[in-house]
């Protein structure tokens, strides 16, 4: 294993051990500490969170302190203080030898709201429910076409996608994701996918017809688009919901030979990067392996 400069990676145990995981400060943060917490469960430790106003008196009797704050002065903090009393002390996003394992998400319910992207069959989906499997109550969002008689495959995908859902979770089939997410429900939400949803929208405002060739807009039909795409942006920046929107990454590839494709490439690319610069984490799916991107 290569550590960081300045840094030896280690192997802890344990079994019956103290952790305090100190974190706070923003949605992102909570849910960070919630997955250490977690994790350290998962290790065997005995585990408790301090989500409030820090003070040194949170590590007394730790053996370990996680440090994981929103505010790097408290995560500072944490570190002196165990250094001061002779405590293992990590800092999740410094830790050497991180691996995507460690930084799957671990089935608790998410404060705020989770982007999660990837490409065809990267795991993306698998990783948006997993943030939820805990969760008794969700309501999880298609906005694909309802399948039917007379697309087989596509029937069979979508039945494949709601065996694996929890018996618990509800189904809403819609792209009004403005409603879903300006519910007074407070359960989490599952949006799968922003890139369906996107395609659905297109069709209503007539876009692949009035595709451009010379690089512009869409015309008329690309100013509703647009709209449409503000509605959903202004919802997903006030939702009070815990939400995890799923959505593929289209821009890696074989520039598009059509028009229209080319069309939706870059539409696509323009909301995956709108949405997640409001959102609290942003992951990337590669070959079934999560990464936090933010």
């Amino acid at each position: 294993m290569t550590a960081a400069p300045g840094r030896y990676a280690l192997s802890l145990r344990l079994d019956g051990r103290l952790a305090v995981v100190v974190g706070g400060g923003t949605p992102a943060a909570d849910a960070a500490a919630e997955g250490e917490a977690a994790a350290l469960r998962a290790a065997g430790a005995t585990v408790r969170v301090a989500a409030g106003p820090y003070q040194a008196t949170e590590l007394h009797g730790a053996w370990l302190a996680v440090a994981c704050a929103a505010d790097p002065a408290v995560n500072a903090a944490v570190e002196a203080d165990a250094e001061r009393m002779r405590l293992w002390c990590v800092t999740p996003d410094a830790r050497p030898g991180r691996d995507a394992a460690a930084d799957a998400p671990t089935g608790g319910s998410p404060a705020g709201r989770v982007l999660v992207l990837g490409g065809a069959r990267s795991g993306k989906s698998t990783t948006a429910e997993r943030f939820l499997a805990a969760c008794p109550d969700v309501e999880y969002v298609a906005t694909g076409t309802p399948p039917g008689p007379a697309d087989p495959e596509w029937a069979a995908r979508v039945a494949a996608h709601r065996a694996r859902r929890p018996p618990g979770w509800r189904t809403s089939e819609t792209i009004d994701l403005e409603r879903v997410l300006a519910s007074a429900d407070r359960s989490p939400a599952l949006v799968d996918c922003l890139s369906l949803w996107l395609a659905r929208v297109m069709d209503e405002c007539g876009a692949w017809d009035d595709a451009p060739h010379d690089g512009g807009d869409g015309g008329g039909s690309g100013a509703a688009v647009a709209a449409r795409t503000d509605r959903l942006l202004a919802a997903w920046r006030t939702t009070a919901r815990p939400v995890v929107a799923v959505s593929n990454e289209v821009g890696l590839g074989v520039v598009p030979a059509t028009a229209s494709g080319r069309l939706y490439r870059d539409a696509l690319g323009r909301l995956n990067a709108l949405v997640a610069a409001d959102s609290d984490q942003v992951w990337f799916c590669t070959a079934g392996l999560p990464r936090r991107l933010k």
